[in-house]
């Protein structure tokens, strides 16, 4: 047999880090046992069914190394209406499903809870299809379905507590269940690597699976996804989209080392790994079933070492994008003819070892490339109190007599200017940087003067020293 899995989102116009995390774990596992990973658009929602966000997908897929060519597909979940509705009418024929017209206010009134489920009110009564008649599946009266799954044991469900579920609706367009099944036999689905939250659904699709005679899929339902306070991620209320932490400058080889981190842990004592391990040694039944922290916080030092850990010329082609400004990324506050590729090689060292994701290179370095600094005014005011006019007074006079203008020269310089004053270099430095900078925190600072230069150092203290009564 071979294994073949599949990945079936919605394009809803966001990829959730929950669905790239299930991404993630089927392509691994589809390359562990030499199978097949198939990726399906589930597309029959027409509000969700926009060309560009299949293109979203796409490019997620892609960003996390699950590149386009190297899948199966993609498939569209609207070319199969025809297979839905043929299983439908299958089932129907068959006697396993019946047509109903009953409103929820009808079941309710009959019941006499809102919360109890569908009655079985229509079961006998040998309805054709007509307008405003769904067709429901007839689930067994009395035994168990046992849902053999890698990650969860047997999870058991009683069939008399499972209702007479819906499978198309009046107009005879299926729903989700029956479309999900017919799919997955259709393209010869042999596991099912899923969120946890489908696990409800699944006694009922393996019923259907039995009903329309072919063997259940292995099942394996991966740990939610949940925030701090352990509510499950959601899109309406914590930072969930992908393009989002692509955006803001994740790389993606820290992404999906901590997506993989989501519920599983490579051997050792260690977190961070080559992707080579990861693809070795993950195994889905190791996976805990327990909810996963998505931790941003824990995700933003992953990134700030991978940064590190970059080759210099490479992290400086990874900043290009914030550099320059991109269709999704807004452009920096420089103009294009202002940026002076040697300058940002000469500070991009120090830059790297400082910063956790790849936007803050921008506000690290753009007092290089601005005629002048993009002041922080909190920065200003905590800086330029008590002598601070007097000490850049005397740290102009100081740079101006230097003959040599590099860092080493002028951090005695301004270490010497400091100690006149009683200050201490840290002291001394703080109305400097802000003058030069706009910032009281940033690269180093001597070597910052050192990059920008004589000229424009000494313009900007004579600048700062002028707003100073």
């Amino acid at each position: 047999m071979t294994v073949r899995v599949r990945f079936a989102p919605s394009p809803t116009g966001m990829f959730h880090v929950g669905g790239a995390r299930s991404a993630l774990q089927n392509w691994i596992y589809a390359k562990q046992q030499g199978g097949v990973f198939v990726l399906r658009i589930e597309d029959t929602d027409a509000a969700r069914n926009k060309p560009e966000w299949t293109e979203g997908i796409l490019s997620a897929l892609d960003w996390i190394g699950i590149a386009r060519g190297s899948y199966e597909g993609p498939h569209f979940q609207s070319s199969y209406a025809g297979e839905h509705r043929a299983a439908a009418q299958r089932l129907f024929e068959a006697g396993q499903a019946y047509y109903c017209d009953c409103t929820r206010d009808a079941v309710q009134a009959r019941t006499g809870s809102q919360y109890q489920g569908y009655d079985g009110f229509c079961r006998d009564r040998g309805l054709e299809p007509g307008e405003g008649r769904a067709l429901r599946f007839r689930t067994p009266d009395s035994g168990e379905t046992v849902v053999v799954d890698l990650i969860r044991g047997e999870p058991t469900f009683e069939n008399k507590l499972i209702e007479d579920f819906v499978i198309a609706r009046g107009d005879g367009s299926p729903v989700f269940l029956l479309a999900n099944v017919v799919d997955d036999m259709t393209m010869g689905i042999t596991h099912v690597i899923r969120a946890e939250e489908h696990l409800p659904n699944t006694p009922k699709q393996q019923l259907l699976w039995d009903a329309l005679g072919v063997t259940p899929p292995i099942w394996a339902h991966v740990p939610v996804v949940v925030n701090e306070k352990r509510q499950k991620l959601s899109k309406r209320r914590d930072k969930v989209a992908l393009e989002a932490f692509r955006d803001e400058g994740y790389l993606a080889d820290a992404m999906r080392n901590y997506l993989m981190l989501l519920g599983w842990a490579p051997s050792g004592d260690r977190e961070i790994v080559p992707w080579s391990v990861i693809e070795e040694e993950f195994r889905l039944e190791e996976v805990n079933p327990s909810p996963a922290f998505f931790d941003e916080k824990k995700l933003r030092a992953f990134n700030g070492d991978y940064i590190r850990a970059l080759p210099v010329d490479e992290f400086v082609a990874a900043c290009q994008p914030w550099l320059t400004g991109t269709d999704t990324i807004a452009p920096p506050p420089w103009q294009p003819e202002e940026f002076d590729a040697d300058a940002f090689a000469a500070v991009a060292p120090l830059a790297q070892t400082r910063i956790a994701v790849l936007s803050e290179i921008v506000p690290n370095v753009d007092f290089l490339f601005l005629a002048l600094p993009l002041i922080d005014e909190a920065a200003w005011a905590k800086a330029m109190k008590g002598g601070a006019a007097e000490l850049l007074d005397a740290a102009v006079v100081a740079f101006e007599a230097l003959e040599s203008w590099n860092a080493d020269s002028l951090k005695a310089t301004l270490e010497a200017v400091g100690a006149e004053r009683g200050l201490k270099l840290g002291k001394a430095q703080a109305p400097v940087r802000v003058a030069v900078t706009g910032r009281t925190v940033g690269l180093p600072l001597f070597e910052s003067l050192e990059v920008l230069g004589r000229e424009r150092s000494l313009t900007r203290l004579r600048a700062a020293r002028l707003r100073l009564p």
